[in-house]
């Protein structure tokens, strides 16, 4: 197959919704990538949609059912901290960047979810310190690249703040524009959180947020000026999208304190669970609901009773309840036993203590306990999509494509560096690539 560029750049800019285009279409660098290329205003997102599935969708391709990454974390009852699905051995089948490594082509990811371990040859793995014994500095290099690592950690890591934001992605910021200039990898994929965390933590439209994007503007704006100087411009594609939008909310479904006074999760005094026979797995806007024994058919249908009777009543935030089949049909975990959707302005947390409903304070916020805004919903609710453009090499200039999904992303990228994913669920857009290498 042939190759339409000799180098993609990827940056997932988290959180970037398609109610963003009025805005960033307006700030200098966005405009100018839109301007040279094409773009899609109206990217459908997967099921749950949620950061690690999301990305590793991109990158494969397939729904979360066919890639194994269901969810952020892992299904671990009454941990605090959750382990995430750090890992490359999580993504069932294969990736772009296996491809690109299987096709010699230089490869780096820089804080790119569900790649710790991988085979990348410049690469900064997203996971943290997950244990009060670890330390996030030796995490990351045991996960990763040593030698990059080290040195972009000795060159940029005075930027750091810890993991805070917006000092996070300025330091991935400047480790990126000195592997474009340095290294010059055929493919490398970029993530930067930094909207994310403020409309989680201010609100979708707050200014924290619309701040975040001009920052997002000067950074795409770095990126595209190191392509320039690396006298790579006629022959690189730079791709700019979202995984998933978000919604305000104000209001916390903790369905696993009703599930504790149905006895179905046992609990020691300090909180630790001890037994558990259903638990509500969150995905933040929907969640997962597990019965722990599959032959267990009485509990199956006590639980879907409290649930359809939750669902009758608006206040208590639960829109739809989905069997484990239905969820998987819509690209979800099918080995969950129910799916959860919530109304608009809820969300689910697994906490065991306090009230089936509680109403997220200022206080709750800033001590980072609950959140003003977040994701997980449905990507069918109205207004929820996020957003796509790329410019360059194999990209048709002036195109813009009505509706894409997110499953679409990984084909096309495969097909701008002729490479094959093999069988995906999501197809090449035709529409936004040149017909063939000039």
């Amino acid at each position: 197959m042939n190759r339409l560029t000799d180098h993609l750049i990827v940056i997932s800019f988290d959180c970037l919704s398609s109610h963003d285009f009025p805005v960033i279409k307006k700030l200098p660098h966005f405009q100018e990538l839109l301007k040279r290329g094409s773009y899609c205003p109206n990217v459908e997102s997967i099921y749950p949609t949620v950061t690690y599935p999301c990305h590793a969708t991109i990158v494969t391709g397939n729904y979360p059912k066919r890639h194994g990454v269901v969810n952020n974390t892992y299904l671990q009852p009454g941990r605090i901290s959750p382990d995430w699905h750090w890992h490359r051995r999580h993504i069932q089948g294969t990736t772009l960047f296996d491809e690109a490594k299987k096709a010699g082509m230089k490869t780096g990811a820089l804080l790119w979810p569900v790649t710790a371990k991988a085979d990348i040859d410049y690469h900064m793995p997203e996971i943290f310190a997950n244990r009060p014994w670890h330390h996030q500095i030796p995490v990351s290099l045991m996960n990763g690249s040593v030698f990059y690592q080290l040195d972009m950690n000795r060159r940029f890591g005075h930027i750091r703040n810890e993991l805070n934001q917006p000092e996070l992605d300025d330091f991935v910021l400047e480790s990126a524009v000195h592997t474009i200039k340095t290294k010059n990898p055929h493919l490398l994929l970029i993530h930067f959180t930094d909207l994310d965390t403020q409309r989680h933590y201010h609100g979708f439209s707050s200014e924290e947020a619309m701040n975040a994007l001009k920052r997002h503007d000067n950074r795409l704006g770095r990126l595209l000026a190191a392509v320039k100087e690396n006298g790579t411009s006629d022959n690189t594609t730079i791709a700019a999208l979202g995984d998933h939008s978000a919604l305000d909310e104000t209001t916390c479904i903790q369905l696993n304190v009703l599930f504790k006074e149905q006895g179905w999760i046992s609990v020691t005094p300090i909180g630790k669970v001890t037994n558990w026979q259903v638990y509500c797995h969150s995905c933040d806007g929907s969640a997962y609901i597990y019965i722990r024994s599959k032959s267990d058919k009485d509990l199956t249908k006590r639980v879907n009773a409290l649930l359809l009777q939750l669902t009758r009543e608006e206040e208590n935030g639960i829109e739809q309840v989905l069997t484990g089949e239905e969820a998987g049909a819509l690209g979800a975990d099918p080995h969950c036993d129910f799916m959860l959707e919530a109304r608009d302005g809820y969300y689910f947390k697994e906490n065991l203590e306090g009230d089936f409903l509680h109403h997220v304070t200022k206080e709750d916020v800033r001590a980072k306990r609950y959140t003003y805004a977040c994701h997980g919903y449905s990507p069918k609710k109205e207004n929820y999509a996020t957003f796509f453009a790329a410019a360059g090499k194999g990209i048709r200039p002036h195109q813009k494509i009505p509706a894409m999904r997110l499953i679409d992303e990984g084909p096309t990228f495969a097909r701008l560096l002729g490479l094959d994913l093999g069988d995906t669920d999501g197809s090449v857009v035709e529409g936004l690539l040149t017909e063939e290498r000039e």
